[in-house]
């Protein structure tokens, strides 16, 4: 597919899931109404005894925590990408406190109201939302102390336009920390092709080696991987895209699909 059309698939699909609550996504097989195979929730991780979590913000689709190792100090200027509903804004709110300015950028028009609402609930002052592409940030130069992002730059088509935009926008000096969806060893061409697994994180995963690469490449140092673990993707899920034998095989040949949360400075 054609990388406007895989951003209609995402677009669509997390408009659907911003109008549901994050019981229901869990209780759905993949986060919207009726059973289309992915489980966009299977790569969260609990929130509950954050500072700041709200869980009218949670919609349950992370595949990390990344403000935990983002090193996010107080009075500072954090941007996160595919901010959805606003649940890692609202976190890193309460590190930066009421001097510091979180903004959340995401494509998606109803995560953007979604999270406007819980924002105004929040009476916050100092967190925005703005309705943008990661390949094409509506953020100034240099202009951002700390970027964050969860579960979101897989599903972007354009990996080092991503991170040349994450790279522009952040100061001298500043960082990110991100929490995405990574590979280890080759999906089976399926898998890659159905855009449904795309939207859900899994086919726009890369391998680890290229997507730390494309970092390094993009002008990043010191890149460390701060976290990392194996998902487990139910056989049941990926029996609807592949035969067992092709099942059997990923098995085999000890394939993998890995969340991991990783830093870097500009």
């Amino acid at each position: 597919m054609k990388a406007e059309d895989l951003k209609l698939v995402v677009k669509e699909k997390y408009g659907e899931i911003a109008n549901q609550s994050k019981t229901q996504n869990e209780t759905s097989c993949c986060g919207t109404s009726g059973c289309c195979g992915v489980d966009y929730t299977i790569f969260s991780e609990s929130y509950d005894k954050l500072k700041g979590y709200n869980p009218d913000a949670d919609l349950g689709l992370g595949c990390g925590i990344p403000t935990e190792f983002a090193q996010i100090k107080e009075g500072k200027t954090v941007v996160d990408l595919g901010s959805g509903a606003g649940n890692d804004c609202f976190v890193a709110r309460a590190l930066v406190g009421e001097t510091g300015k979180v903004i959340g950028v995401d494509m998606t028009e109803a995560m953007i109201e979604k999270a406007k609402q819980n924002a105004s609930k929040l009476n916050f002052t100092n967190v925005e939302f703005l309705l943008g592409d990661i390949e094409n940030m509506p953020i100034e130069n240099a202009s951002t102390d700390v970027v964050i992002s969860n579960c979101v730059l897989n599903l972007v088509p354009d990996k080092e336009k991503a991170f040349a935009e994450i790279f522009r926008i952040l100061k001298l000096g500043g960082h990110l920390s991100v929490s995405d969806v990574v590979l280890r060893g080759e999906l089976p061409e399926k898998l890659k092709n159905v855009a449904e697994m795309y939207a859900g994180c899994v086919s726009g995963a890369i391998q680890i080696e290229k997507y730390l690469e494309i970092m390094k490449q993009s002008g990043f140092k010191n890149i460390k991987v701060q976290k990392e673990k194996l998902i487990a993707i139910p056989d049941e899920i990926l029996l609807k895209y592949i035969s067992q034998t092709e099942l059997n095989q990923l098995k085999t040949d000890n394939v993998g699909v890995i969340s991991i949360t990783v830093y870097a400075e500009k």
